[in-house]
């Protein structure tokens, strides 16, 4: 990333390192989405559209997280998880402004994004209809040990990061990768502070398996086909949808961290990041 303050977040009281472990930033980013390119993840015409679809969930979903976790605050006797929770919700909220800022851009080059955010909160909003607020801590839990996974690659590994070459995406997704790293036990700690057991919590993982994996590859599918640019280079999109396969979200490493997740007695901080998230807050919020 460069260091031209242009495309640099601006932060406002944003904590020393070391202060909180789920400290609350203010970050704005908004205007410098303004010169994102169309295929803004290296040019890629599939790897574009699975992060746009991707960050369009991110919105109605991080507010159904949010939802989940304020949901049972009032049961919260343990004083420092009451505080790591309103650091999630904080910095689950920021995400979701950041990523809504975000998906208008992706509107704006032709992507479904608008209809995906809607399609998204409907889904949750049924959901919660029909379900307790111990479920929907579990699956809560769930999706954050897929993010935390996803965040340890991204924030770990150069080559993947380098995708996003515009500035302000890929200071995005690093950002929102780094807080997904500070938080991601928090939801779990609370799913088990209401009583939460293993039972539901593997059954809840296994319905977010299905539920991710089935709805990120439909909307990416329904995205390509909706892009005319894309339907006119049929040869280079179906090449670019070929090397998903070869994606490292899609390595054999990210699942078997994700399947950890069914070993009895896991817990997210089982995987140290603290090195990672020292070092991320140093080079993003110093």
């Amino acid at each position: 990333m460069t260091d031209n303050h242009d495309h640099q977040a601006d932060v406002a009281a944003s904590p020393p390192a070391g202060t909180s472990e789920v400290p609350i930033r203010d970050v704005h980013l908004d205007t410098a989405f303004d010169t994102v390119p169309k295929y803004f993840a290296g040019g890629n015409v599939a790897l574009s559209h699975l992060f746009a679809m991707l960050s369009a969930t991110f919105p109605d979903g991080e507010e159904y997280f949010v939802r989940s976790l304020s949901a049972v605050q009032h049961r919260i006797t343990d004083d420092e998880l009451a505080r790591d929770v309103a650091g999630f919700i904080g910095q689950e909220s920021m995400h979701g402004r950041e990523h809504r800022a975000f998906n208008e851009r992706l509107a704006s080059l032709g992507y479904p994004t608008k209809q995906a955010e809607r399609y998204t909160d409907r889904g949750y909003r049924l959901f919660e209809r029909i379900s307790s607020p111990r479920l929907h801590l579990a699956v809560t839990a769930g999706v954050e040990h897929y993010t935390a996974t996803l965040a340890e690659l991204l924030l770990g590994d150069h080559r993947t990061r380098e995708v996003f070459e515009h500035d302000a995406t890929q200071r995005l997704f690093v950002w929102h990768a780094l807080e997904e790293s500070e938080h991601k036990a928090v939801a779990f700690d609370t799913f088990q502070h209401v009583g939460g057991g293993e039972l539901m919590r593997r059954l809840a993982m296994t319905a977010v398996h299905v539920d991710f994996i089935s709805h990120t590859i439909a909307m990416t599918a329904v995205s390509v086909a909706l892009d005319p640019d894309a339907r006119r280079h049929p040869l280079r999109t179906l090449r670019d949808m070929i090397g998903l396969i070869r994606s490292p979200f899609a390595s054999l490493s990210a699942a078997t961290q994700l399947a950890q997740y069914y070993r009895r007695g896991f817990h997210p901080n089982d995987r140290d990041t603290t090195e990672l998230v020292t070092t991320w807050r140093s080079e993003l919020f110093a």
